[in-house]
């Protein structure tokens, strides 16, 4: 280190602008455009007129301007965002630092929510919305043409619910929280139901149940879905995970978050593979026979839904919960052979193991829901994760997620373009 720079990483050690710009090698002006842009935090200590810097975090932009200087590939929307909410490390993953599948095995979804955003375990926790906003949200539902998506129904009732809620816009943590228990159970409420609907303070899983399918609730078969509820609150920086906190960032409301993600999670490689993985399980089960379905995947070049992770290499922790408690239930039979003869099939030509979009459709194609219900399972249950990410990252600097674009277009001056 050369004698006039700053020890960065010094507890408690603030710079100068003057330090800042040496350290950074550029000039004071260009300090206070990195902080213009959502770069760098200021303050000015009391008394004083400048303003000072915070050591570790100069550190960090002057690594991140010596990478993209390189031109190392990607380094310019290389984000690493610190979480204390999940981590997934060697197969397993946790929240909050304890493991999830066995929270799924012992704690409802409610309970766990209120794990992921405030660190406490409350036995009993129910969600109920006010039945005002419950109304508006379902009236906008009810408005969609037929054919409407789920994820489009739960987009509109997150709006919804938001134009009735005056004070969307604190971002107060406990006024954040008590959106997050307003809004998840409108998203359940607001969706049509398709069986005798069990009544607003009835048990999230059973309210969701009724939205899924005619069939009568079977405890063993809620108990499957409210699992799966929990299994799926979180999966630390998925895709929609990472939209809503950018949206964070950008200190948008909770439901506005809460929408960024469910726009991403429609996409066919995030939220709706699991309905792949169900058409594909009806094909298998319909022919008796993995083969020729996986002969015409391979052969048009896709990918086998349901299959492989990026993120284990083993099998998909969610799935081996879900499968196991699926074995226990009669009705699952079919679908759950059917299964195991994909992964056998494909094996022959990649081994992949089952993931927790292919344990998904065994359950939603077992209990006659179709193949979107993955999917509205999916996005109901992320909203939990989604809200804690959000809280998160509202005690973040704002609009620090703001990578920089590496140009490659041509350089100006160019000639104004001539009119068709």
């Amino acid at each position: 280190m050369r004698d006039h720079e700053p020890a960065p990483n010094r507890p408690g050690r603030r710079l100068t602008t003057k330090e800042t710009a040496e350290l950074l090698g550029v000039k004071p002006e260009t300090v206070y455009a990195y902080v213009s842009r959502g770069l760098l935090s200021s303050k000015r200590e009391p008394g004083g007129r400048a303003s000072t810097f915070e050591a570790r975090e100069v550190e960090d932009l002057g690594r991140r301007n010596r990478r993209e200087s390189a031109g190392i590939p990607g380094s310019g929307g290389d984000l690493s965002v610190r979480t204390r909410i999940t981590l997934i490390e060697a197969d397993r993953y946790y929240y909050r630092g304890v493991d999830a599948t066995e929270l799924a095995a012992r704690h409802s979804y409610e309970e766990v929510a209120e794990w992921l955003w405030t660190g406490r375990l409350v036995p009993g926790t129910a969600f109920i919305a006010p039945e005002a906003t419950v109304r508006v949200a379902r009236w906008a539902v009810e408005a969609l043409p037929e054919h409407t998506s789920p994820i489009d129904r739960l987009r509109v009732a997150t709006i919804a619910a938001a134009a009735e809620d005056p004070l969307r816009f604190d971002l107060s943590e406990e006024a954040v929280l008590n959106t997050a228990r307003v809004l998840i159970p409108t998203l359940v409420d607001a969706l049509p139901p398709v069986a005798h609907d069990p009544g607003d303070d009835a048990p999230l899983a059973h309210r969701l149940w009724s939205r899924l399918t005619a069939r009568p609730a079977d405890e063993d078969a809620v108990r499957v879905l409210d699992a799966a509820l929990v299994l799926l609150a979180d999966h630390d920086l998925a895709a929609s995970t990472l939209a809503v906190r950018v949206a964070a960032s950008a200190r948008a409301h909770a439901y506005a978050t809460v929408s960024a993600g469910l726009g991403v999670l429609e996409g066919p490689l995030h939220g709706a593979s699991s309905g792949l993985a169900h058409r594909m399980l009806l094909d298998v089960l319909e022919l008796g026979n993995a083969g020729p379905v996986i002969a015409d995947e391979l052969r048009a070049g896709r990918r086998v839904p349901g299959l492989g992770h990026r993120l284990y290499t083993g099998e998909d922790p969610r799935a081996q919960v879900l499968f196991g408690l699926l074995e226990r239930l009669p009705r699952a039979e079919p679908a759950l052979l059917a299964a195991r003869d994909i992964v056998a099939t494909t094996a022959r030509h990649t081994p992949l193991h089952a993931n927790v979009d292919l344990a998904l459709a065994v359950f939603t194609s077992s209990f006659g829901m179709p193949a979107t219900a993955g999917e509205t399972i999916f996005a109901v249950a992320r909203t939990a994760g989604w809200i804690a990410h959000a809280l998160e990252e509202y005690g973040e600097r704002p609009l620090r997620m703001r990578p920089v674009g590496h140009y490659v277009g041509p350089r100006p001056p160019q000639p104004l373009p001539e009119a068709d």
